[in-house]
C-alpha cells in the first residue's frame, strides 16, 4: 500500500474502487481515500508550510475531486442500470441475501426520508447501492436524484480525506492516524445504520 500511495497509479485505483463498490460494497474504497490523505500528510503535500515532496504524492485536492467524480459517477451508473435492469436485476438483488435484507430496511425509509437518506445511506455498509438502484428500479427523475448524489458524494469525501489527513496530522505516524481514521469511518457507518433504521415518529391521530 505504501507503494501504491508514493505513485499516480493511486488516483486511478481510487476512482475504480469507489466507482465500482456501489456494485460491490466490499471493496475498501473507503480505505484507499483515507490511506491516500494520510499519506499526502505524512508527506506533506499540504497545508499551511509548503513542504518539498516528490511529485508523485498524492495531491489531497486531487484526490478530493477524483473520490466525489468517481462517487457521482458510481451512482449514476447503478441508476441508469436499474433504470433498464427490468426483472434481471429484480432476479440478481433477489440472490443477494445481504442487498434484499437492505432493501427491505430501507424501503421505508426512503418513503419518509427523501433526498437527505441519499446523503445519509452514502456511509452506510451496501446504503449507497440500495439507494442508487432503488431511484432508478422507481424511475426517479435524474433531476430528482443526482443532486443528492453529488452532495452525498462530496460529504463522504470530504469526510474521508479530512479523516486521513487531519487524523495523521494530529497523531503524527501515518499508520496510526489511518487506523484511527478506518475506526471513525466504520462509525460513521454506524451510525448511518442507526438513523436509517430508526422507526418513524408516530403520528398523532386526527381529532
Amino acid at each position: 500500500m505504501g507503494s501504491l500511495t508514493a505513485s499516480p497509479w493511486i488516483y486511478v485505483v481510487v476512482a475504480v474502487s469507489v466507482v465500482l463498490d456501489v456494485f460491490l460494497p466490499v471493496l475498501p474504497s473507503g480505505v484507499l481515500v483515507i490511506t491516500a490523505a494520510a499519506a499526502a500528510a505524512a508527506a506533506g503535500a499540504a497545508g499551511p508550510v509548503p513542504v518539498a515532496v516528490p511529485a508523485q504524492v498524492p495531491d489531497i485536492l486531487a484526490l478530493l475531486v477524483i473520490a466525489t467524480t468517481s462517487s457521482v459517477l458510481g451512482d449514476m451508473a447503478a441508476f441508469r442500470l436499474a433504470q433498464r435492469g427490468g426483472a434481471r436485476l429484480d432476479r440478481a438483488i433477489a440472490r443477494s441475501r445481504r442487498l434484499t435484507r437492505a432493501h427491505e430496511r430501507l424501503g421505508t425509509a426512503l418513503a419518509r426520508g427523501g433526498g437527505a437518506l441519499v446523503v445519509i445511506a452514502r456511509f452506510a455498509p451496501a446504503g449507497r447501492s440500495v439507494v442508487s438502484l432503488g431511484a432508478g428500479k422507481t424511475h426517479r427523475k435524474v433531476t430528482e436524484f443526482l443532486p443528492w448524489s453529488v452532495l452525498a458524494g462530496m460529504a463522504w469525501a470530504g469526510y474521508s480525506v479530512a479523516l486521513g489527513y487531519f487524523g495523521t496530522q494530529w497523531l503524527g505516524a501515518p499508520w496510526l492516524g489511518t487506523a484511527v481514521s478506518v475506526m471513525a469511518l466504520f462509525a460513521a457507518g454506524a451510525l448511518a445504520v442507526f438513523v436509517i433504521r430508526r422507526p418513524a415518529p408516530a403520528t398523532a391521530p386526527a381529532a
